[in-house]
């Protein structure tokens, strides 16, 4: 006999055990919990975490609609002092990592979790927290692309990126902000680093653009992060590393979904022929947040002059 064909109290029985199993769940949880972070800033409860997000895939949606008969934002200044502020944050986060890392004698092999208050393992715990905190900023991505009229940048790689980075490293900090977590992230933020320091520069204009053939190689070193990343991991499982061994699985997965949706992009963006646009001269691939040669030479749009030759907002 099915559960439908039971009596109803055996029934209300199942589903009492349920909820009770599910709460006890939740409650062992949090027992388990770095206690050290409990009180930072958005660690007391996954809302706020949560919230932020929803309210980024609510201005993803809504952000173009708002914008469609609105002239495009300029904000060259703002575009050169936020990408340079990131390579100051990231700096900071990839230093942090490794001094607190190479002070606490950190194995790059197996590392497991040191919930002490040692004064290493509470300046990686906070490198890592600001590393999360960074994930949220980079919100400011999308935003920046939505208010330049820029939506072919948000792509679903773009959106699922920054929205899943966010939002799963509150797990991260949560529950093991040491530990292996220190490894992804120090490669992470060094990256970043270099990528922002690219935007920074691409934001300058289009007379610096002939220094910026590299931006092909960005996409290559995210690709070989993702591989090292995997590696890592894969080691850990196979020295039996006393690690949640449930985040190895989901880092190797997360990591092999970044590496499919890297690789459509670099053989779309790079190795597919590009059809060549009329009238229109090819920008070598700028985009992200840096500021084309269109945008500085516009003055024109939808037909009519602008002001001065200057965008809304310029």
């Amino acid at each position: 006999m099915g559960l439908l064909d039971s009596e109803p109290g055996s029934v209300l029985n199942v589903v009492s055990t349920a909820l009770n199993d599910t709460v006890e769940f939740y409650r062992w949880t949090w027992s388990i919990a770095d206690k050290r972070v409990e009180n930072w800033p958005l660690m007391q409860s996954p809302w706020p975490t949560l919230s932020i997000s929803t309210l980024y895939l609510l201005f993803v949606w809504l952000g173009p609609k708002w914008m469609k008969d609105r002239e495009p934002f300029q904000m060259r200044l703002v575009l050169i002092i936020y990408n340079f502020g990131m390579v100051l944050l990231n700096f900071f986060i990839f230093r942090e990592l490794f001094m607190g890392s190479y002070n606490a004698g950190y194995s790059y092999i197996c590392q497991s979790v040191d919930y002490s208050n040692n004064v290493n393992e509470v300046r990686i715990a906070a490198a890592l927290w600001w590393y999360f905190v960074s994930k949220g900023v980079e919100y400011l991505d999308t935003v920046f692309f939505i208010l330049r009229k820029k939506n072919n940048q948000v792509s679903f790689l773009h959106v699922y990126h920054h929205c899943t980075m966010f939002t799963l490293w509150w797990i991260g900090i949560k529950w093991v902000a040491g530990g292996q977590a220190f490894f992804g992230a120090q490669m992470n933020s060094f990256i970043h680093v270099i990528m922002y320091s690219y935007y920074g520069l691409a934001a300058f204009g289009p007379w610096i653009q002939k220094y910026l053939w590299w931006k092909r190689y960005l996409t290559m070193l995210q690709l070989v992060q993702f591989h090292v990343t995997i590696g890592h991991t894969a080691l850990s499982l196979y020295t039996d590393c006393p690690f949640p061994k449930w985040m190895h699985w989901a880092l190797i997965a997360y990591a092999i979904s970044f590496i499919f949706l890297f690789l459509n992009f670099y053989i779309r963006t790079y190795k597919e022929p590009k059809k060549p646009k009329t009238g229109k001269t090819a920008m070598n691939g700028i985009s992200a947040n840096g500021v084309s040669k269109s945008e500085k030479q516009l003055v024109i749009e939808n037909g009519k002059k602008q002001k001065n030759g200057k965008a809304k907002g310029d």
